[in-house]
């Protein structure tokens, strides 16, 4: 179906960071600075640099999920997945809502930095009203770049951050030598519990960060590109919001600066004069650019993830046949913003915007868990969060904290936001969705009842194949079609050779009893155990083109003739002579499975049959497509 297409993988790790990168250097370097510093003084400087670490712990977690499940929607594919239908509602909405508004924003810092130009060097006065339209114009034509091509979007932000972040290091680069030391004179006056609060002021400063994986479907090689854009975004903002704002502390009057809304415009014009302040100006026109471009981009994506899930209606999931962008999710993001723009309060509305992310990245932390927690074999991220569980749990604690500090109108909205998610769930989601969340998967370790359901291992094993690659060969054809016997408690091998035997009589029309002895002889012959713990029992059958698989889990453990050590998995291959070349791949291929990391640990924690088949066929061995 058209509406289920598949978005193009075009953006590479230089897309990434510019993604990232241009959905952080906005409002919070070029005007939140003077309040900042209206509250903690020189100490701002410290205020960056700790909401720069307070983020990590999301920005890790972020990076785990998007290498895992790569799939258009962020946020909501992660937390869905994981929490839970409810949660996986509440936080596609959140993040859609917070990402679009601060966009919207951005939009309409544009809108005003033209009617100053206007003003200026036209001496042409706009209205209140012609502003929200000049506004509108701008979130038309950013629409129109977002719904032509991802690549034109991407390159068009790539060009835009290339460019700011050369002013920046020719402000950072000159200021640092017009710094007196003077200005950060009672660096800490003000005390650490107003530059932690101050902290939690510039924190969404740094909430772009993580929005570039609502695109990590479009994404080159998302296992490398996502986590290498999104640390070097991290590092090389980081390093301009601490130079930016240190320069700008130590060359700016303190009470010019406190009340100054464009205060690296002041700084530039400091010690460049009138260029330095048309520079900044220009860049800071730049950084408006980037974060409305980057945030209706990674926005769309997240209304088209919800959609695939069924929990908004189907046709908004649509792409494009000729841009393969999802038309009807950009159209309806940058018809959203365009009623913000005209109606709404953006003040009071970014604020709340900040409250959800923040929820978000607690929900990202709480993902993490569950989804290792689940321990289910086709969740492998290409990188791990470190520190685990630890460094969640203390983000989750802190998060909740700066939650709280954020007051009550925004907590109010929060909780009217998940009252909302929760109305749409029971009217229009449940009778929708069936899915399985990894927490329900915890649920199930810890009540030991087994779930009649595997689709979202089935479901995440898809999206690994994919992600790696992965074309099945012969083998992987075999391990589809194939019967798995999952043994419970000791048995011994004979009595589990007659198993075998039973399941190849049926699957290959020969004698049960003839099957059983070829097995047995076999074993006679010599030992079919590999290495401990695994033996591959391969027998020649009568007949022509005759081949089958058939594999046996025992977590007890099969005792073998002659061995010390339980059998725990084992490989039976049964062919006729024609297949013999056929019989030496597929040995190989095993060979390849077993050789896997971790393999034994994950054959014996497998939780049922369909984990041990989607633990080979996401193996990283050679594919043999040509047998």
């Amino acid at each position: 179906m058209m509406g289920q297409a598949k978005l193009q993988r075009t953006m590479g790790s230089l897309g990434v960071f510019s993604v990232a990168a241009g959905a952080m250097i906005s409002s919070g370097l070029f005007v939140l600075p003077g309040l900042a510093y209206s509250k903690a003084g020189p100490g701002v400087i410290l205020s960056y640099l700790l909401a720069a670490l307070l983020v990590l712990p999301s920005l890790m977690c972020e990076a785990e999920l998007a290498t895992a499940m790569p799939r258009a929607g962020g946020a909501c594919f992660f937390v869905g997945r994981s929490l839970g239908a409810v949660w996986g509602l509440f936080g596609g909405l959140a993040l859609w809502f917070s990402l679009a508004l601060k966009s919207g924003f951005a939009i309409m810092g544009i809108a005003l930095f033209l009617e100053i130009l206007l003003d200026r060097f036209a001496g042409v006065s706009l209205g209140a009203w012609q502003v929200r339209l000049l506004a509108v114009a701008c979130c038309a034509g950013f629409t129109a770049i977002n719904a032509l091509s991802v690549r034109h979007a991407a390159g068009f932000q790539v060009a835009l951050v290339g460019v700011l972040l050369m002013v920046l290091v020719l402000f950072v680069g000159k200021g640092f030598g017009e710094v007196q030391v003077q200005q950060f004179d009672g660096f800490l006056a003000r005390g650490w519990m107003e530059i932690l609060a101050t902290s939690g002021l510039v924190f969404v400063s740094f909430g772009g960060l993580t929005s570039v994986a609502a695109i990590a479907e479009e994404i080159q090689h998302p296992g490398r590109s996502l986590p290498r854009g999104m640390f070097v975004a991290w590092l090389v903002v980081t390093l301009f919001y601490v130079g930016a704002v240190a320069v700008t502390v130590g060359v700016c009057d303190p009470e010019e600066l406190a009340a100054s809304n464009a205060p690296l415009s002041l700084a530039a014009e400091r010690f460049m004069g009138f260029f330095g302040f048309v520079v900044l100006g220009v860049a800071g026109m730049a950084a408006y650019v980037t974060t409305a471009n980057g945030g209706i981009l990674t926005a769309s994506r997240t209304p088209m993830a919800m959609s695939r899930d069924r929990l908004l209606p189907p046709g908004v999931a649509w792409v494009h046949p000729r841009f393969q962008t999802p038309l009807v999710s950009v159209l309806l993001t940058g018809g959203f913003l365009a009623v913000a723009l005209v109606l709404l309060d953006l003040e009071a509305l970014a604020k709340t915007a900040s409250t959800l992310l923040i929820l978000l990245f607690l929900l990202d932390n709480a993902s993490v868990i569950i989804m290792r927690e689940s321990r289910i074999q086709s969740y492998r991220p290409k990188f791990r969060a470190p520190l685990y569980p630890y460094m969640q749990v203390t983000a989750i604690i802190l998060y909740v904290l700066l939650i709280v500090d954020m007051g009550l109108a925004p907590l109010g909205i929060s909780a009217g936001f998940i009252t909302l998610s929760i109305l749409w769930y029971f009217i229009y989601v449940r009778q929708r969705v069936r899915q399985v969340s990894a927490a329900m998967h915890v649920v199930e370790r810890v009540t030991d009842r087994q779930l009649r359901t595997v689709t979202l291992e089935d479901e995440l094993r898809d999206i690994l194949m994919e992600r790696d690659a992965i074309v099945a060969d012969r083998f992987d054809h075999l391990v589809q079609r194939c019967e798995i016997l999952d043994i419970a408690g000791r048995r011994v091998a004979e009595e589990v050779f007659g198993n075998v035997a039973a399941v190849l009589s049926a699957r290959l029309g020969l004698g049960e009893k003839e099957l059983f002895e070829r097995l047995v002889r076999r074993e006679a012959e010599g030992s079919t155990v590999i290495t401990p713990g695994l033996a591959i029992p391969h027998i020649i059958v009568p007949g022509e083109h005759r081949f089958d698989l058939v594999l046996v889990r025992s977590v007890d453990g099969i005792d073998y003739p002659n061995t010390d050590q339980p059998v725990h998995a084992m490989f039976i291959l049964a062919g006729s002579k024609d297949e013999r070349n056929y019989h030496l791949r597929a040995l190989m291929a095993i060979a390849h499975v077993v050789q896997g990391k971790d393999f034994d640990k994950r054959w014996r924690q497998a939780r049922d049959a369909q984990a041990l088949r989607n633990l080979i066929l996401l193996s990283t061995r050679p594919r043999d497509t040509q047998a």
